[in-house]
């Protein structure tokens, strides 16, 4: 009894200090909480599903049973949603059994496997990668990925090859064969640059970059310095289709992922999770759509929720202004619209991924 009464009296103090803090001045206000909203009496549109067809070339084995799959289908049937990517970045039984899963919807999901970087530190790594590969490729793989590396080396795979880039050259013989295979990869290289900056007063995305610092890592590859990775790794595999994540993190500055853009034919990029980076500055996104509306395809990897898929649509469909989703992001600036033309909506949510998703060869 006295347990509870205690409970009961912390419970009490906790709200009543919750509220004081509300309702107290700024100079109480901590950063981590604040959320404003838009009072701008200006307009809104209300995205019901997208405008034309999409593919999401980034998601992930989000649906771990019967159910929950089977609500993502209904989710992307509302949305206008015709097929999305897991990358599973997996091998093995792991990716047979993922594979497994999204079987059950034929032609609604593309899932792509993982590099085996078993043995990598070990003198004669590689044919045994490539035979799983190959493996994978046959059990259905239409992609490798996501492959991952924020500067200590490839770490999103079990295990992880710590210390080996996109350009070592043990990689060569797997991203050769991604190329005779017709198998595009995904690569998330780098971080926004934010992460990079210090954490002080200065850092304009400092609310988002705090919690994904990469400022005080030492042993760790520079942003230029991973994005030179992924130029060499582009450069050497010419029959190897890349898809670079997330605008390759080059958001604080598109004209370097142009200049990538404009050296290699074989480089694509997704705008997964980027949104509130490039809302920032919808006339510069807009451009360099507009510039690269080749290049560029949709992404999310942000879940499966049909609120986080009307959040993008009305980023790049709509030209509104100063709005927020703070169960998506958490830097400090509002979202504005791009306001694509139908030409560029229709090639980024699918003409252009369809073209990356036709290359896997028939198997022989």
């Amino acid at each position: 009894m006295l347990e509870k009464m205690q409970c009961v009296l912390w419970l009490s103090a906790f709200v009543g200090i919750t509220q004081a803090a509300q309702e107290s001045g700024p100079e109480q206000l901590l950063l981590e909480d604040y959320r404003p909203r838009s009072i701008y009496r200006i307009p809104e549109t209300k995205v019901t599903k997208a405008r034309f067809p999409v593919i999401d070339m980034h998601a992930h084995d989000y649906a771990k049973t019967d159910e929950q799959l089977a609500e993502w289908v209904r989710t992307m049937d509302e949305l206008g949603l015709r097929k999305s990517v897991v990358l599973s970045h997996a091998h093995g039984q792991a990716f047979d059994t993922v594979v497994a899963r999204y079987r059950k919807y034929p032609g609604r999901f593309s899932v792509w496997c993982g590099f085996d970087y078993t043995g990598y530190d070990q003198p004669g790594y590689g044919p045994a990668a490539v035979a799983e590969l190959e493996r994978c490729f046959k059990a259905g793989a239409q992609g490798v990925g996501e492959e991952g590396d924020k500067g200590k080396g490839l770490f999103y795979n079990q295990p992880p090859a710590w210390g080996m880039h996109l350009d070592d050259p043990r990689m060569d013989p797997l991203l050769e064969k991604c190329g005779e295979l017709g198998l595009p990869i995904s690569i998330h290289v780098a971080d926004p640059m934010w992460m990079y900056e210090p954490m002080n007063q200065y850092n304009d995305g400092l609310m988002n970059a705090y919690s994904w610092r990469l400022d005080n890592q030492t042993n760790s590859l520079s942003h230029a310095a991973l994005i030179g990775t992924l130029e060499r790794a582009v450069k050497k595999h010419p029959r190897t289709v890349f898809l670079a994540c997330h605008l390759a993190n080059c958001c604080y500055d598109l004209a370097k992922l142009g200049a990538l853009f404009d050296h290699y034919p074989n480089l694509y990029a997704d705008i997964s999770a980027r949104y509130a980076e490039t809302a920032a500055i919808p006339r510069a996104a807009r451009k360099f759509y507009q510039k690269y509306q080749d290049r560029l395809v949709y992404g999310t990897d942000m879940g499966r929720g049909k609120p986080m898929y009307l959040t993008t649509f009305r980023i790049l469909e709509t030209e509104d202004e100063h709005f927020y989703d703070w169960d998506l992001f958490t830097y400090h600036w509002p979202l504005h619209g791009f306001g694509l033309s139908d030409k560029i909506l229709n090639k980024v949510y699918s003409g252009n991924a369809q073209k990356i998703l036709k290359l896997r060869k028939p198997e022989s």
